[in-house]
């Protein structure tokens, strides 16, 4: 059986780019009838974040990807949190010592320091001198006696290591360019290397599916693999991705965009961020662009995945994201406004039972969820800021103005049936009546409505406030308007 695992760190939030590797190991399996695993990778204790686990986790709910063992479900190979199987990697470690393929190394920090900065000095490849490696067995012994801090590091052979990659193909490295990499710290703890390579073997793992900055470590892995006499799974490195600069998408140079948290606040449909992610870097074999994840997973193949870096586009985004809003059915729609109508109705007082029709409105404009905050304050402020200046249309009249105004209520009072036709007809019955142009009569009944320069097409306003809120705003708007 197939089986993968996501192994995310808990530094801070879910990475755009480990939610797009967590996708791509999500669809790969789940295609094959194969499980998603999630492990927790937390050796280094420096970076550790609290709470982060929980994060990530929701991220990953949130985009609904379902995993069938992990550190919040457990599964047959508990524990999978990282820190927790300490032992188990010691327990290698020390095996890999006993076979000659690892070293203790008692260099002190800074004496590494001195060989790093000797050896950029002089233009070398900065690398350990395996200077501890020359020691005997009783040396060894010794030190470890009397308590002297030492870390343990890989013997890398000679010879070179090959392997092939799912999307770069055949890989061959000399291993004379490969440094003797630390397995183990002193205090205990394993490094990435050591940790990922039991873990993945104990825990049955046929693919690794990661990120490409881990290309250059695969040889270490393999090697180990060979060390400890297992068979390694097969790899796939994904490409980066890129911001439009096409630079790496990090923190530091691209803030908090990089998260997906970030998405999700700001109000985007998980089915669009799925979408789009899994656009980043893998093509379909049509130039289709909309997909389910239950259609990812049957259209997903590794093949398809590019070598190159991804671009992540935050237009292509919002226009995934619109096409999904507008494909919501308005009841489904109209409940994820609601925690935006909250807030909103305790900002402005007006409260409404039934916002459907606003959420009908607001479909074919919203690029986010959270723009309702922007698009949709008029419908609940009971009393708008109007001016006799902003009810008039530019070059207008404001006696002209007063005249539409009482024009426009008497003509929506008479409507029979409160929708946009029947509303657009009442008012283009006044326009053709030739006392008022078009933009004589809706401008002021458009701003009567919304107290806003802009907003969406009036006969919806109108039919969204429902006729009384309507004629209500109408008479309000009338009021303040100079007579002569």
């Amino acid at each position: 059986m197939v089986r993968v695992r996501f192994a995310p760190s808990p530094t801070g939030e879910l990475h755009l780019g480990g939610a797009r590797t967590a996708l791509y190991n999500y669809l790969f399996t789940k295609k094959q009838g194969g499980d998603f695993i999630v492990r927790l990778e937390d050796t280094d204790q420096e970076r550790f974040v609290p709470g982060s686990l929980d994060r990530i986790l929701n991220g990953l709910k949130w985009l609904g990807l379902v995993w069938t063992e992990g550190p919040d479900i457990g599964g047959p190979h508990w524990p999978y949190v990282q820190s927790e199987r300490s032992a188990l990697h010691q327990q290698y470690a020390r095996e890999l010592v006993a076979k000659g393929h690892a070293y203790h190394c008692f260099c002190s920090s800074q004496r590494l320091e001195e060989l790093r900065k000797s050896q950029e000095a002089q233009k070398l490849p900065t690398r350990y001198d395996r200077h501890c490696l020359k020691l005997n067995e009783g040396e060894v012994t010794a030190k470890l006696a009397k308590g002297e801090s030492s870390i343990i590091r890989l013997k890398i052979p000679e010879g070179d290591t090959t392997f092939t990659d799912l999307i770069h193909g055949p890989m061959r490295v000399s291993n004379n360019t490969l440094d003797d990499q630390v397995l183990l710290k002193s205090d205990g703890f394993p490094t990435y290397h050591l940790a990922n390579v039991v873990d993945d073997h104990l825990m049955d793992i046929t693919h690794v599916i990661r990120g490409e900055e881990w290309l250059p470590s695969a040889p270490k892995h393999i090697i180990l693999y060979q060390a400890l006499g297992w068979v390694p799974p097969q790899f796939a490195h994904l490409p980066n991705v890129l911001n439009e600069q096409r630079a790496k998408l990090s923190k530091r140079r691209d803030g908090e965009t990089v998260w997906v948290e970030t998405y999700q606040r700001r109000g985007y449909l998980p089915q669009a961020f799925v979408n789009f992610l899994v656009l980043m870097g893998w093509h379909p074999t049509s130039d289709r662009e909309l997909f389910t994840l239950e259609e990812l997973v049957q259209e997903f193949d590794l093949k398809r995945v590019q070598k190159g870096g991804a671009i992540f586009s935050p237009k292509k985004l919002d226009w995934l994201n619109t096409q999904y809003i507008k494909k919501l059915d308005i009841k489904t729609l109209d409940a994820l406004l609601q925690p935006y109508y909250r807030q909103l109705a305790e900002q402005g007082g007006r409260k409404s039972a039934d916002t459907n029709h606003l959420s009908e409105v607001l479909r074919s404009r919203l690029v986010t969820l959270a723009e309702t905050l922007t698009q949709a304050g008029w419908y609940f402020k009971p009393e708008l800021q109007l001016t006799p200046e902003l009810l008039t249309p530019s070059n207008g009249q404001p006696d002209k103005t007063a005249q539409a105004l009482r024009a426009a209520s008497e003509a929506m009072e008479k409507v029979e049936e409160w929708d946009t036709n029947g509303i657009k007809n009442s008012l283009q019955a006044v326009v053709d009546q030739g006392q008022f142009s078009r933009a004589e009569l809706l401008w002021p009944v458009r701003v009567a409505l919304t107290g806003e320069r802009q907003s969406p097409d009036v006969y919806e306003i109108a039919w969204a406030l429902g006729r009384d809120e309507s004629l209500k705003r109408l008479a309000a708007a009338s009021k303040i308007m100079p007579t002569k």
